[in-house]
């Protein structure tokens, strides 16, 4: 896999496609106060039905098994099918009047398949978070952050696409979401499977310290930042134009279908970087040819045809003690990670507990809150929530962009703030922003949610790289599921506790809490638990932050070899 190969880079364009649809479960807000209404439910029960999709991300742990066992290609297969029936059935059941819809409408059946469709994500995730690391390992903070930042545009894209092409059916509209969560993801997923052939040749992720892609070949390589600088300019690109499109969406709407337009092609944009890869190759060994130089074409290949002022050394370096070569090496334990350890051994850890507890209370906490942004919208008389979410989801886009521009352009840099360093500073905002949330204007609700979608995205984007770094790579899969099974739990608690405080305010007679009261308590007990959250950060930081020095000296001795 060398600098000039663009299957990686084609790869990674498939992942930024596959997290761009498959955020599904941040549609529940948009469509989930017709739901209620629909099916007749009470706040409790529409909180389970969020927590029912949270709940998904329990089994999760089951694809990363899956994925040491079967091939890369058939996890994919079986996470957009499972998306495709569950949200499929959802979808059939609020819109015809069969005796079958009437028994999906039932209420355990429709927490089975939120559950189910919940679960499909972790699927299709492994396989993202798999591909990823092994084609691009020293720089895997920088290519998981631009693609999980996708993730945060999933509510914009649908909103788009549920605005321009489903508005004419009027209170249905918000019924076309499940439709649109069952096909999407299925089809990205089928073009995927074109995109990524080179990374499926391979039946298993490929073990700690090793990579497999672009047909198998193990390589690392330092010089990737030409692409990756592309990747940015069009990836902030893309989040700019998500947030001036939600605060000012007429500005926008130039001629019919023009956010679809807009919104498509930017998304196909990240297509340039593999074409310039390959044809840069191309114009190389072209030019060095009709120069009248014999040219091995894979000699050029290997030796910075495909990126100006990247060649690759065939010389290797001494890290640590460890054996590293820039071709086919095998990266030493001290350079990237703490320690390989399996489940088992990980939950014996102090590190891991106090990592999970501060994911807990800090942006599962954000997530919850993102979750219930419909109702919590609705309760403050603002009645923008499309708008809201959309924006929502546009800053938490940034949120998870965000650790990437660091990681690029100071990872070097002993000014970097650690990883578990970053999630103490993200962590705080968080608790800041609940507060605020206890003033009543819309400024304060717009503010806080900017900040809560932000931080939680980055959080969410740092946590990738610091299971891998900390627990190690060659069980990432498993325990990275493991670590983010926090977030059911917290679904569940955090948001009964929000349903039970709901509940409480709404007046007798009544279906719908309006009013400050509605939340006022929640936001209390979430600030205070997000400030324990604040704490607990700091331990773990203080924990790692001797590892986290030795392995920044052990890296840079690398790439300055």
């Amino acid at each position: 896999m060398s600098s000039s190969n663009p299957l990686p880079w084609l790869s990674l364009v498939a992942v930024i496609w596959l997290q761009a649809v498959i955020g599904t479960n941040t549609n529940f807000a948009a469509y989930s106060s017709q739901l209620k209404q629909y099916l007749s439910l009470s706040q409790l029960q529409l909180n389970s039905l969020a927590f029912a999709s949270d709940a998904g991300k329990l089994f999760g742990w089951v694809s990363g098994l899956a994925a040491a066992h079967i091939p890369l290609w058939l996890v994919l297969v079986i996470g957009s099918t499972l998306g495709f029936v569950s949200y499929g059935l959802q979808f059939l059941s609020i819109t015809t009047t069969s005796e079958t819809s009437s028994f999906l409408r039932s209420y355990p059946v429709m927490f089975l398949l939120n559950t189910v469709a919940g679960n499909s994500i972790c699927w299709v995730n492994t396989v993202c978070y798999i591909v990823v690391t092994r084609n691009f390992p020293l720089d895997q903070q920088v290519a998981v952050g631009i693609t999980t930042s996708y993730q945060g545009l999933t509510m914009k894209i649908y909103a788009v696409v549920v605005d321009e092409l489903f508005a004419s059916w009027s209170s249905a509209a918000d019924r076309s979401y499940l439709l649109l969560d069952a096909l999407f993801p299925l089809l990205v997923s089928a073009l995927s499977l074109v995109l990524m052939a080179s990374d499926f040749s391979s039946s298993s992720p490929p073990s700690a310290g090793k990579g497999s892609g672009g047909g198998g070949e193990v390589v690392l390589q330092r010089c990737r930042r030409n692409g990756f600088l592309m990747l940015f300019i069009i990836t902030t690109v893309t989040g700019v134009y998500a947030v001036m499109s939600s605060v000012s969406a007429r500005l926008w709407s130039l001629f019919r279908y023009s956010g679809m337009v807009f919104t498509f092609g930017l998304l196909l944009a990240p297509l340039a970087v593999p074409a310039t890869v390959y044809l840069k190759g191309k114009f190389v060994a072209w030019f060095l040819s009709s120069g009248g130089y014999e040219v091995d074409l894979e000699e050029v290949k290997m030796n910075g045809g495909g990126e100006s002022g990247c060649v690759v050394s065939s010389s290797s370096a001494k890290v640590e003690g460890k054996g590293v070569e820039d071709e086919g090496v095998e990266v030493g334990p001290l350079l990237l990670v703490k320690e390989e350890v399996g489940v088992k051994e990980m939950v014996q850890r102090t590190e891991f507990w106090l990592y999970v507890f501060v994911y807990f209370l800090g942006p599962t906490i954000g997530i919850v809150y993102l979750n219930n942004l419909g109702q919590i919208a609705e309760s403050r008389r603002c009645y923008q929530t499309a708008s809201l979410v959309s924006l929502s989801s546009s800053f938490t886009f940034f949120g998870r962009l965000l650790p990437s521009l660091l990681d690029y352009f100071f990872s070097r840099s002993k000014y970097l703030p650690p990883r578990p360093a970053l999630l103490l500073l993200l962590t705080a905002p968080i608790t800041a922003a609940l507060f605020l949330l206890l003033n009543s204007s819309h400024a304060a609700l717009y503010t806080s949610t900017a900040v809560i979608g932000i931080c939680t995205g980055a959080i969410t984007s740092i946590a990738v790289s610091i299971t891998s770094e900390l627990f190690g790579s060659r069980n990432f899969a498993v325990n990275h599921n493991v670590v983010v099974a926090n977030i059911p739990v917290g679904s569940f608690c955090f948001g009964y506790l929000a349903a039970q405080v709901y509940e409480s305010e709404t007046l007798a007679g009544e279906s719908k809490c309006m009013g400050m009261s509605c939340y006022r308590r929640t936001f209390l007990v979430w600030g205070q638990l997000s400030c324990f959250g604040v704490v607990l950060a700091f331990l773990l930081y203080n924990r790692t932050r001797v590892f986290y020095g030795k392995r920044l000296k052990a890296l840079n001795s690398f790439l300055n070899h």
